[in-house]
């Protein structure tokens, strides 16, 4: 089989923390730079619009619940980058996701291609955060690409004092992984063109 996209692709991208000078948000900035022809990333900015999950408000989402998934639902394919916080997923990238998990497949994250990404200042990549957070999205159904992978450690040394990363290896990296989400989202999607060899005996 010969796979030929033909499709542009957009990348939601998400950061996992709140904090305005945030690393994670940074990579996904620089991201934004990086992405591979007939793709586009943009960086999600109102997660904390999201509040807690309530059962009792699921059929009657609030409104940054369904602007979240309004914009997940516009979107190709998602990448996240997470902190790790007590070496585990932060409590608000866990949240929303909560929130997408209850909502119509269409809205949610179900069947949705997604990488994982994280920084981190300490000496670890954000390895513990990020093995969690693969294994929650496989529970709510997306489609989680498990390779290439980025861990940024020593995060202070790898993005400038304005935020801008400036390290060589750590963008060859990233790009490596928004090209494979952008393969891995084109060769899940339904609208994907197939070209089938014909057989000639």
């Amino acid at each position: 089989m010969t796979f030929r996209p033909e499709r542009s692709l957009t990348i939601l991208g998400i950061p996992g923390s709140l904090r305005h000078g945030s690393f994670n948000r940074a990579l996904l900035e620089a991201g934004e730079e990086l992405t591979p022809p007939g793709t586009t990333l943009t960086v999600y900015d109102h997660l904390e619009e999201v509040p807690l999950f309530n059962q009792d408000f699921e059929d009657v989402a609030p409104g940054g619940v369904t602007r979240l998934r309004n914009a997940i639902r516009q979107a190709d394919a998602l990448l996240i980058a997470t902190p790790e916080y007590n070496q585990s997923v932060p409590g608000v990238l866990k949240n929303a996701i909560d929130w997408l998990s209850r909502s119509d497949p269409t809205d949610g994250i179900a069947g949705k291609p997604v990488a994982v990404i994280g920084a981190t200042t300490g000496p670890w990549g954000t390895r513990l955060a990020q093995t969690q957070l693969r294994h929650i999205l496989v529970s709510c159904q997306a489609l989680v690409l498990s390779n290439p992978t980025l861990y940024v450690r020593n995060a202070r040394t790898v993005f400038d004092q304005s935020g801008l990363l400036i390290d060589e290896e750590t963008k060859s990296l990233l790009r490596n992984v928004v090209r494979a989400l952008a393969d891995w989202t084109r060769l899940m999607s339904p609208s994907a063109q197939i070209e089938v060899p014909t057989r000639t005996d």
